[in-house]
């Protein structure tokens, strides 16, 4: 589990070093920038989001071929996620295109919006390569084949950060752009990103990509892989959108509070990265064992990821609880943003054990096959429960930023608990390989 998180994670990170670098940047320009980067990058990712869990189909699908060393099914797989990938891509294209009108439909400051829409209009060129980039990533993943998108993830974040310096800020002769600058530093990264991996793993994705294979157009099997990619996609938006929705109801409560609750978030998603990674080395080795008719080594999978990403959880909790002020103070000079931002993060670290605990069983769960459980949990957890509480501690009974909070909280450890059980259930029946491809048949739900 070790050897393949531990890059898994690395990948994850860095995945997410490219926000944190660029709320970082442009931070220091004004707390207006940093809340127009924020309301900007919600807005990009959940569009992306939705993309990304479906095409994280491919997990079960590939790591499951993989250890019952179904070559064919490795093809069609992967070729059938860049059909996907391809598809996916225009709307989420068009809703970039028309941020400002939604931004402002969410009643978001009026003086952040048209910077959060010309910085979101931006990021759309990027989407075509960073779909491609997850499609690429989860099928190495699935074949543990880690170095060489650890490579490109390091490469890629080098660029954007230093694109972020030249853009931003206005160096070596070129135009200061501010927020903008800091969107197409992003964007020209992204691409950097899917075409270097394309060049580091020709050699071992050259035989699945090419050539193309008949049967990937075939409807039956692509609405097989649909109906068990779309619930994770559901999953992920359910999850995203009830933290989008808090953003979104900070930027209610004014400039400041949503500037200060991007630096709280923001710290607390760089460390969920850790348990997400894990998640995803679960996913593949759980996978790969039910592929190879192993139960005792799905079991064993599953036990272990979800020690180390409780563990690690744990760790970053007694920071976030110890550090408040000084973690702040790492994004902004702003004194009331960090004075908020300080009040935020212990409650991130409250949230810390459950946020790892759940995104760890959806992991498992997603290896097995099991997609649909997962989202209903999200959508109870999320939206039945935790936000109505967040709204009412928040605005009815005056807590405001805190109370928001709370409720997320509240959230997490429902949502945490109840997938708990669930993996306990699915790890203790016999466990089948997700089928695809056979004529008739469905996949395993």
């Amino acid at each position: 589990m070790l050897r393949l998180a531990f890059p898994v994670v690395i990948i994850q990170v860095g995945m997410m070093s490219m926000g944190v670098v660029d709320t970082i940047m442009v931070g220091h320009l004004s707390a207006r920038a940093l809340a127009a980067v924020a309301l900007g990058n919600l807005y990009f990712f959940g569009l992306a989001v939705f993309a990304m869990g479906t095409l994280m189909v491919l997990d079960p699908i590939v790591a499951q071929a993989v250890g019952a060393g179904d070559e064919p099914a490795i093809a069609r797989g992967i070729q059938r996620g860049v059909l996907l990938a391809g598809l996916l891509t225009v709307p989420a294209v068009g809703l970039l295109i028309v941020a400002e009108g939604f931004m402002t439909l969410a009643r978001q400051p009026v003086e952040v919006v048209p910077m959060a829409a010309a910085y979101a209009v931006r990021l759309a060129p990027g989407i075509l390569p960073f779909f491609v980039f997850i499609v690429f990533r989860q099928s190495l993943q699935a074949m543990r084949l880690t170095v060489p998108i650890v490579i490109a993830i390091v490469v890629a974040n080098l660029a954007n950060a230093a694109l972020n310096w030249i853009l931003i800020y206005g160096r070596y002769g070129a135009p200061a752009m501010g927020v903008e600058g800091s969107a197409w530093a992003t964007t020209a990264s992204r691409w950097l990103l899917a075409l270097l991996l394309m060049v580091l793993v020709r050699r071992h994705l050259a035989p699945y990509l090419w050539p193309l294979r008949p049967e990937i157009w075939d409807l039956a099997p692509l609405g097989r892989m649909l109906r068990l990619g779309v619930p994770i996609g559901c999953q992920y938006v359910l999850e995203f959108g009830a933290f989008a929705m808090v953003a979104l109801m900070m930027g209610w409560l004014g400039e400041t509070e949503m500037a200060g609750h991007q630096v709280a978030i923001n710290l607390a998603s760089l460390t969920f990265m850790v348990p997400l990674g894990t998640s995803d080395a679960a996913s593949v080795l759980v996978g790969q064992a039910v592929g190879r008719r192993d139960s005792d080594g799905a079991r064993g999978a599953a036990h272990s990821a979800l020690l180390c990403g409780a563990g690690f959880m744990a760790l970053t909790a007694s920071v976030f609880l110890t550090m408040p002020g000084p973690l702040a103070r790492l994004y902004t000079d702003d004194v009331p943003v960090v004075m908020l931002a300080a009040a935020l993060i212990p409650l991130a670290g409250v949230f810390q054990v459950f946020d790892g605990l759940q995104a760890v069983g959806g992991g498992i769960l997603r290896g097995l096959g099991e997609t649909r459980v997962a989202m209903l949990v999200n959508l109870f957890g999320y939206w039945f429960l935790g936000l109505p509480v967040s709204y009412v501690l928040g605005f009815v009974l005056g807590l405001g930023p805190i109370g928001l909070w709370w409720g997320l909280v509240l959230g997490l450890a429902v949502v945490a608990t109840v997938l708990l059980v669930r993996v306990r259930i699915a790890l203790a029946r016999r466990q089948d390989r997700v089928v695809i491809d056979v004529p008739g048949a469905m996949a395993v739900e």
